[in-house]
This record gives C-alpha cells, sequence and structure tokens, in this order.
C-alpha cells in the first residue's frame, strides 16, 4: 500500500513537472521558429524558407546585442548586490523584532510593488538630474532597487521571521567575534533565502523597461530596450534570435536554483539543514 502510495506520489510530480515544463517552452516555440525563418505568412503552420541571417546579424558586431548583454548582466548583478545588502540587515529587524512603526515601514517597502513603476521614477527623475545620475550605468542601477528591494526585503524577513538566534549566541559565548559568527553561523542559515530573494531581484531588474529608459535617457541601451525596439520595427526573425538571447540567462538561472526554491530554510530549526 506504501509503495503504491509513493508511486502515486512521483507520478504526480512527474506530470506536474510535464505541466510546468511544457507551459514555460510553448510560449517560446513561435518565438524560436521566428529567429530561423525567412518569412513566415498565415496560414502556413511552418515557415517555407528557413536561414540564418538573424542569427548571424544578432550575434555580430554591429548589432550591439553582446555589448547590450554583458551589460544587462552586469547591471542586474549590480542590483542584485546591493538588494542583498540592503535586504539582509532590513530583513532581519522587519523578521525578528517589533517596533513602533513597523507596519507603516513595511507598507512603505511594499509601495514600490503597488505604486506604478514610471510614476516613481518620474518622480525622482529630478532628482537624479541634480545628482548626475541621470543617463549613467550608476543611476540605471539605483533605480532597479525600487522593484528589486521588495522583493528580497520580504523573503529576508520571511527567513528571519522563523530565525533562531540562541545558536548566534552559543557561537559568541565559545569566543567567536560577530564576523565569524555571521559568517559560520548566521549566513549558512539564511543562505536559502538569500538565493531567492536574489534570483526574484536578478530577473526584476534584468527585465526592467521603462525604468532604465526614463533614467538611462536612451545611452544606457540594456537588452529589453534592443528587444523592443526590434519588436515595435517589424523585424520578427532578429526579434526571435534576440529574444532566444534575452530569456536564456533566466532559464540558466532558475535550473541552476530549482532546488533552493522549494527546500527548507536552515533558519527553521537549525542552521546545519540547508
Amino acid at each position: 500500500m506504501v509503495g503504491k502510495e509513493s508511486f502515486s506520489v512521483r507520478s504526480f510530480r512527474v506530470l506536474t513537472g510535464i505541466v510546468l515544463i511544457t507551459w514555460l517552452i510553448l510560449p517560446l516555440i513561435p518565438l524560436a521558429i521566428w529567429s530561423f525563418a525567412k518569412g513566415w505568412f498565415f496560414p502556413d503552420l511552418l515557415p517555407k524558407r528557413w536561414s540564418m541571417q538573424a542569427w548571424d546579424y544578432a550575434l555580430s558586431d554591429t548589432a550591439g546585442v553582446i555589448d547590450s548583454l554583458w551589460l544587462t548582466i552586469g547591471i542586474s548583478l549590480a542590483a542584485t548586490a546591493l538588494s542583498i545588502l540592503v535586504g539582509i540587515p532590513a530583513g532581519r529587524a522587519l523578521g525578528m523584532y517589533k517596533f513602533k512603526g513597523k507596519e507603516l515601514v513595511e507598507l512603505l517597502i511594499l509601495a514600490p510593488t503597488i505604486v506604478p513603476g514610471i510614476a516613481v521614477v518620474l518622480g525622482i527623475h529630478s532628482v537624479f538630474i541634480s545628482m548626475g545620475l541621470n543617463n549613467t550605468v550608476s543611476g540605471v542601477i539605483l533605480v532597479h532597487l525600487i522593484p528589486t528591494l521588495p522583493y528580497m526585503v520580504l523573503v529576508m524577513s520571511g527567513i528571519f521571521a522563523n530565525y533562531d538566534p540562541s545558536f548566534e549566541a552559543q557561537a559568541r559565548s565559545l569566543g567567536a567575534s560577530p564576523i565569524k559568527t555571521f559568517w559560520h553561523v548566521t549566513l549558512p542559515a539564511i543562505m536559502p533565502g538569500i538565493i531567492v530573494g536574489g534570483l526574484f531581484a536578478f530577473l526584476v531588474s534584468w527585465s526592467q523597461y521603462i525604468l532604465t529608459l526614463l533614467i538611462g535617457g536612451g545611452r544606457v541601451v540594456t537588452l529589453p530596450l534592443l528587444l523592443f525596439n526590434f519588436a515595435t520595427s517589424g523585424r520578427n526573425d532578429i526579434t526571435g534570435a534576440i529574444g532566444m538571447i534575452y530569456i536564456l540567462p533566466g532559464i540558466i538561472i532558475l535550473l541552476l536554483t530549482a532546488k533552493h526554491l522549494s527546500g527548507r530554510s536552515g533558519a527553521v530549526g537549525g542552521f546545519g539543514q540547508i
């Protein structure tokens, strides 16, 4: 009986995995076909002519796709790193302590996810101009913190809400310094939360278009901007090629961190469990 139940659970998980993979891949099939098509017209089920011209152009030096790709990766990594640096202490404060005005702080953190991003960025646009951050990569990185920080802080506050600080006290009583305590006790316990929050922060920063356009002023050309330009120009083949390049880092990151999305945090019950 137990064997049958175990088999049913495994079958359900396999079926769920197949459905999720299908749901993720199906929308990408037309994009992939377009990247190899030389004209694809209704009612043809498949293109009559195939070509590598779109990929040749997308990977050439003149297209600027590779430069935009590396720039987008750099901006997203920088925004993610800053989100982690701010998110860990902020999440600890919100998750472990009760203080006056805590609800207001939580509301302010959630505000960027509620208020439209364009309204927020228009409000700080003049401030960035006066600070010399407009039309710069640094300005784009800072403005990306607006949508990425809420995800990081909320994930870390959930991790620290179940965190047992007695392990830190034990380490300190044995003579460990605050830095060693954090590195050997706290960090391993909260690492799954950092990975999950960092994943969300990276993907949110990676997909930003409006914030990058307004603060970057068209001079900071990330991959979403380049993709939108070709999509609106009617070049479906080049759009398909750039689109496949655009989604690749997200898929790679998701595959590398998938186990942490359903894993238990070491903050619950002991830092040895990750």
